[in-house]
């Protein structure tokens, strides 16, 4: 795989068993071990994931709480140093630049974690509408992070901390300048799986031994290292969105269904006006879950119809490891969104049945969502 990126574990996937693909330009393993085996080892125990190709930005100055004000749809100000926060990045019109998460470090001073096939895009938007108060920088190529996540996280991770107390991290709380087996990182309670979890930011240079040393900590509970399969099945079931699938340029965030996270009563940003509309009038798609009725599985694509009529498409599909079902997420016409309503899934050229369902199609036990 030539001309691709790589993250500074590259060296490494092979020792554990790694298959890589092609991910949006990175070489990035698709599994370990096996899809499910991931999947279930997450949901039981522990797994690690290398998602370095995530791209880290820094935003300094005295300018910089507005300007993240003028470009975000969720309230920045009410962050506190050593919170994070869950939000959007939106066109003038209301579609999704990004979805991406803001850490506020201390005054003047935020950390902005955003989707790796994003990185230039988003730079590039921010960039445009910079003011001479806020700095921006593009800190990705000397940042790796770790996601250790499951039920077992805490317990693994704890020993390898000794100064702080990891029961005491609140979720999207973090900790900054942390040791951990020796190594300076960023923890922060946070993660993509529906579990709980914790993200490891570290200097690219640290990573192959934290990766390790995380390894190593988890064996005696079943710590197994995860690709982008089980990533990505994880927070299917939880109804956690993948840009390019259930956001995109086209879909807002109200009709992804992450309108917590845009504060319309903050005062002017990017996309408000039609996303005040949308949430005082009703998007016009909403996105819900399906739940194939007949044999087939629906994928990323696959049109949905209903009184003969197509009335959206699916965003993502598959064979939920969890609930072993074929259950799907689709962004549909509003007024079919309704429990138990019944639609078709285009598969292969056949029409077959499907009912909307209830999303998450997972939650876990005392689960909290997204912070909101």
């Amino acid at each position: 795989m030539e001309n691709l990126k790589q993250t500074p574990l590259i060296s490494v996937y092979g020792e554990y068993g790694g298959k890589t693909i092609d991910f949006g330009g990175w070489e990035l393993p698709v599994q370990f071990s096996g899809i499910k085996h991931e999947h279930e080892a997450v949901r039981t125990k522990a797994g690690l994931f290398d998602v370095s190709h995530m791209g880290e930005f820094t935003v300094k100055g005295t300018g910089s709480l507005p300007f993240l004000q003028k470009m975000v749809t969720n309230d920045v100000s009410k962050l506190k140093a050593g919170k994070a926060q869950y939000t959007a990045l939106c066109y003038e019109d209301g579609g999704t630049v990004d979805d991406l998460i803001i850490y506020k470090r201390d005054e003047d001073d935020y950390l902005l974690v955003v989707n790796a096939s994003n990185i230039e895009k988003d730079f590039e938007w921010l960039q445009s509408h910079l003011t001479e108060e806020a700095e921006l920088k593009d800190i990705s190529e000397k940042v790796a992070l770790l996601a250790l996540q499951g039920p077992f996280a805490e317990e693994v991770l704890q020993p390898l901390v000794p100064n702080a107390d990891l029961s005491s991290l609140g979720f999207f709380s973090f900790y900054e300048n942390v040791e951990v087996a020796g190594i300076s990182a960023l923890i922060s309670r946070t993660g993509y799986t529906g579990e709980d979890g914790f993200e490891l930011y570290c200097a690219s240079e640290n990573a192959v031994n934290l990766w390790k040393a995380l390894l190593q900590a988890g064996e005696r509970v079943g710590l197994v290292p995860c690709g982008l399969g089980a990533r990505d099945t994880l927070r299917f079931e939880a109804k956690l969105p993948l840009y390019g699938q259930e956001l995109s340029r086209e879909i807002t965030p109200i009709e992804a269904g992450i309108g917590f996270a845009v504060k319309v009563e903050k005062g002017d940003f990017m996309g408000r006006e039609t996303l005040k509309a949308q949430k005082e009038n009703g998007a016009p798609r909403k996105l819900v879950g399906l739940e194939m009725i007949d044999r087939g599985i629906p994928r990323h694509g696959y049109p949905v119809f209903a009184d003969g009529a197509e009335i959206g498409e699916v965003t993502t599909g598959t064979q939920s490891p969890t609930l072993k079902k074929n259950v799907g997420l689709a962004l549909i016409k509003s007024e079919y969104a309704v429990i138990d309503g019944e639609v078709t899934v285009e598969i292969r050229g056949k029409q077959l049945k499907a009912k909307v369902v209830k999303t998450p199609f997972y939650k876990r036990p005392q689960a909290g969502g997204v912070q909101k």
